[in-house]
């Protein structure tokens, strides 16, 4: 299954730089990049400094948005948690937003803002899981994170309305793209995704306990609030990074866990491991196809995922049984 799933990932990596929009096509893409020696002037700038920063940024953000829908999830027990729908990105976006109002510029924009706003859309979740009903009932938990989500962007549209300045330099991260990434972007998250693998990787064990129940979970000598905590700070961090480089991608979070337990099985770790893998698959697929269905012109990456998503969402809730976790 894990070579599979890299050989899979290896030839998106590729279809990525040799597939896009403009008059480069696939096959001089490809003989450009098998013999770099060969290729125009512009099809080295095309392939080397627009497609592959392009690729790496979206590997990234599919990982860490792969990885935060598995985490939320386990930590709300609900299969639904996923960062888009519960308001987590929305989070970041109004914090950005926030912070572009109060005097700040998309240069200076630190991806922190993005993970504060993300923190805050997390503690919003678990404090809705928290509700009598509310957390045992995944429709009424994902119906509640649609109203948060509903309110953090009427917030942010009306802060948009108040200030031009901030609408223009917003309007990169609503529309939820990796077009125009560079490598400074992805330089910007890369502590942030290495301090959450970190913490990933030492909450594995406790968090298959947990999955077994509280009790279970203290019985084997494991806190399970810290626990939860250190998963909700890894869940900011990740969706705060992903959005603050690419912008509100919704439905990634919710389809890459569900594929993940059909083929690994409730186990969190095993889910958590083909998230990583899974992730980026899903936003290079996406993104490909975002390029290629309107051309010369590109969808946004969000209206893919939106379009892979939904009929996910669909396909969960009508499920004759509602998994819990």
């Amino acid at each position: 299954m894990g070579l599979w799933l890299v050989a899979v990932l290896a030839v998106l990596s590729v279809a990525s730089l040799v597939i896009g929009a403009g008059e480069i096509g696939p096959l001089t893409s490809l003989a450009t990049l098998l013999d770099p020696s060969m290729g125009s002037e512009e099809a080295h700038f095309v392939i080397f400094e627009l497609r592959g920063p392009r690729t790496l940024v979206g590997l990234a953000v599919g990982a860490a948005l792969g990885v935060a829908g598995a985490l939320l999830q386990a930590v709300a027990r609900n299969p639904l948690a996923e960062p888009g729908l519960l308001g987590v990105s929305a989070g970041s976006t109004f914090a950005i937003a926030l912070a572009l109002m109060l005097g700040a510029s998309a240069a200076t924009l630190r991806v922190s803002v993005a993970q504060l706003g993300a923190l805050g859309g997390c503690a919003c979740v678990l404090a809705a899981s928290r509700l009598n009903a509310v957390g045992h009932d995944p429709i009424r938990l994902v119906l509640t994170g649609a109203v948060l989500s509903g309110l953090l962007v009427a917030l942010t549209s009306l802060m948009l309305l108040l200030d031009q300045r901030a609408a223009d330099e917003i309007r990169f991260w609503l529309v939820g793209s990796l077009a125009g990434r560079h490598l400074a972007d992805l330089q910007a998250i890369l502590p942030s995704l290495a301090l959450a693998a970190a913490i990933t990787l030492a909450i594995g064990r406790p968090l298959s306990a947990l999955a077994l129940g509280e009790r279970v979970a203290m019985g084997l000598g494991h806190h399970p609030r810290r626990v939860r905590l250190l998963a909700v700070v890894v869940v900011a961090l990740l969706v705060g990074a992903a959005t603050a480089v690419a912008g509100p991608i919704a439905f990634v979070g919710l389809v890459v866990p569900f594929a993940a337990r059909a083929l690994a099985g409730p186990d969190i770790r095993r889910t958590l491991w083909l998230a990583l893998a899974l992730g980026p698959i899903v936003v290079l697929a996406a993104d490909i196809v975002a390029r290629v269905l309107v051309p010369p012109s590109e969808l946004s990456l969000g209206v893919i995922t939106a379009l892979i998503g939904a009929p996910v969402l669909v396909l969960v809730v009508r499920a004759r049984r509602l998994p819990t976790l």
